[in-house]
């Protein structure tokens, strides 16, 4: 496998070892190492335990009160139980944990982020049949927020989820209006907006620590546990769908660009959607490029010394996450 899109990770590799041949050939050395590393067998899905359409919930196991966790739109559910890293598998120890799958985007391509709560999480919810607690990462958080103005919940943790998108540095959402400007023709055409555009929108946060994590694969000998885990995230990373052109218009255009969430005009099943709807807690990531800090909801707030994905994955998080969110939602 190789970064998606590979010809977008050569020309950013160009750019930022412009004048530095040897952290291009420690680079590529590193891209190399990951392209012929082993993969782990897939894990077989879990059993489904609530669907509508494509969309399930899984069950992950344990007893006790349950917790939905409900990841981002944009990348595949697994990084929320990496084995060896799993926040699926410590949540287990004290409730019933339930993580959601979205499914293919081709079976979701009509709905912007408004339906895909109210045709799709919160019918799942129903069927669970008791109040849950959630757990959103990502865009999911924010999803899950919007979840519980419509349906009772126990209570919702956010994990790096985005609310306030006018905390965002203004070039960033400048660069993201003028990506999606460039983008809008081909994913109309298309329906959807291409995973190689959100990637290129993902490394334009910070190109430099892109070239840097290969470059430092270099080191790292063929068979460490350091590189099997280095591949399983860049796999997920790279693994996403597409996601649906609706879906990106809102995102984009209402919540990027307009602020609707931050600004309290955000509105799901014909209400404003509210911050608070439930008893909350909102972890953040103080390295996070991807959801800046300052743009998690307001509400208490719990930060965590890692970056967006590090924070979920990393060797600190059974102290600095897994523990302090068991807690509260226990």
């Amino acid at each position: 496998m190789a970064p998606r899109p590979l010809p977008l990770f050569l020309e950013l590799l160009r750019e930022v070892s412009k004048g530095n041949p040897a952290l291009a050939r420690r680079a590529l050395d590193g891209l190399g190492r990951y392209q012929r590393a082993e993969r782990r067998p897939p894990q077989a899905p879990r059993p489904a335990l609530a669907q509508v359409g494509g969309t399930m919930v899984r069950d992950h196991g344990g007893s006790g009160s349950p917790v939905l966790l409900v990841p981002s739109l944009i990348n595949p559910p697994r990084v929320l139980d990496l084995p060896g890293q799993s926040l699926a598998e410590a949540l287990a120890t004290r409730h019933h944990v339930m993580l959601l799958d979205w499914g293919p985007a081709s079976a979701r391509a009509h709905l912007d982020l408004v339906g895909h709560v109210e045709q799709l999480l919160v019918p799942l919810m129903r069927q669970i049949g008791e109040p849950v607690a959630l757990a959103g990462y990502c865009l999911g958080g924010t999803m899950a927020l919007a979840a519980a103005n419509l349906i009772p919940v126990t209570r919702v943790a956010t994990l790096a989820a985005p609310w306030v998108f006018s905390a965002y540095p203004e070039e960033s959402r400048a660069s993201l209006e003028q990506l999606w400007t460039s983008a809008a023709p081909a994913s109309t055409a298309f329906g959807v907006l291409p995973t190689e555009v959100l990637q290129a929108a993902f490394w334009s946060l910070d190109p430099a620590a892109i070239v840097a994590k290969f470059a430092r694969l270099a080191d790292e000998p063929e068979q460490s546990a350091a590189l099997a885990r280095f591949v399983a995230l860049e796999d997920w990373a790279n693994d996403g769908e597409a996601l649906p052109l609706p879906a990106a218009r809102e995102l984009i255009e209402q919540l990027f660009l307009a602020d609707r969430s931050g600004r309290g005009t955000w509105r799901v099943g014909g209400a404003t959607i509210r911050p608070d709807p439930a008893p909350a807690l909102h972890f953040t990531a103080r390295a996070d490029r991807i959801v800046p800090a300052a743009s998690a909801p307001p509400g208490p707030s719990h930060a965590v010394s890692a970056g967006h994905v590090g924070m979920i994955v990393g060797s600190n998080a059974p102290e600095q996450l897994h523990r302090p969110l068991l807690d509260f939602l226990t």
